[in-house]
C-alpha cells in the first residue's frame, strides 16, 4: 500500500513538474501573476501544500521554489510560508525516517547503539542546529539519520524552524530581487547577486564557524559539570 501511495505521488510530481518548471512559468509569467493577483489564498494555500510534499517526500526541487516564492509573494509573505512548510516537510521526513527503517538500522548496529543514543540525548539538538546552518549537508540526509535518532520530535521541529531560517532568509531575499522569472529560468546570476545577498551568504557560511568557536568554550565547562553531578549521584 505504502509502494503504491509513493508511486501515485511520484507520478503526480513528474506531470505536475513540468507545468510548474521555472521555464514554463517564465514563458507564462503575464498569466501566472494575473491568476495570484485573482486568487491570492488558493495560490498561498497551494504552494504551502506543494512545498511540504516537496520537502516532505525529499524531491528536487526545494531551493528553486524557494526563490520563486520569493519572487512571487514577496520577502515576507515568502519567508513565513517557507519557513513553516520546510520545517513541516523536514518533520514528516523525519517522521517516515523513524518507523520506516529505525528498527532495521537499530538492529544492525545494536552494539553501538547505546553510546550513540547517550550522546544524542546530552547534544542532539545541538548538533542538529549545526547542521542546519551548514548549507552543504543535504537537507534530506539530515532528515533522514535524524529520524533514526532518539531526538523528540518537538526538539526536532523548533531547532529545525531556528537552524533553516538564516538559510531561508538568504534564498527568499534573492528571489524577491528577482526583476523577473526570465532571469531564474537563464540564471543570470548578476542580475539576482546584489551587495546585501553577497553579505548574507558570506555571514551565512561563516556562521556555523562562530557556533562551533562558542561550543568549544562552552562544552569544556559542561563536561566539568557533569562529571560533578556524577560524582555527587554516587
Amino acid at each position: 500500500m505504502f509502494l503504491l501511495l509513493v508511486a501515485g505521488i511520484v507520478a503526480v510530481w513528474v506531470t505536475l513538474g513540468s507545468r510548474l518548471s521555472i521555464n514554463h512559468l517564465a514563458a507564462r509569467e503575464a498569466e501566472f501573476q494575473a491568476y495570484r493577483e485573482a486568487h491570492p489564498v488558493l495560490v498561498y494555500v497551494a504552494a504551502f501544500g506543494f512545498y511540504v510534499l516537496v520537502t516532505g517526500l525529499s524531491l528536487p526541487g526545494a531551493t528553486g521554489m524557494t526563490l520563486l516564492l520569493g519572487w512571487l509573494l514577496g520577502f515576507w509573505r515568502a519567508l513565513l510560508l517557507v519557513s513553516f512548510a520546510s520545517t513541516l516537510g523536514a518533520t514528516i521526513a523525519f517522521l517516515l525516517s523513524r518507523y520506516l527503517l529505525r528498527d532495521s538500522v537499530q538492529q544492525r548496529f545494536g552494539s553501538r547503539r547505546a553510546s550513540f543514543n547517550a550522546a544524542l540525548q546530552r547534544e542532539g539538538a545541538f548538533y542538529l542546529f549545526t547542521l542546519r546552518l551548514i548549507p552543504q549537508v543535504p537537507f534530506f540526509v539530515i532528515n533522514v539519520v535524524m529520524g533514526l535518532t532518539p531526538l523528540p520530535v518537538r526538539t526536532y521541529w523548533w531547532v529545525s524552524q531556528v537552524g533553516m531560517l538564516p538559510g531561508t532568509v538568504a534564498f527568499v531575499y534573492a528571489g524577491s530581487n528577482l526583476p523577473d522569472l526570465q532571469t531564474l529560468a537563464t540564471l543570470e546570476v548578476s542580475k539576482i547577486l546584489s551587495l546585501p545577498l553577497v553579505l548574507s551568504f558570506i555571514l551565512l557560511g561563516v556562521f556555523p564557524l562562530i557556533v562551533r568557536r562558542i561550543y568549544l568554550v562552552i562544552r569544556p565547562a559542561r563536561s566539568t559539570d557533569e562529571r560533578h553531578d556524577d560524582l555527587n549521584d554516587e
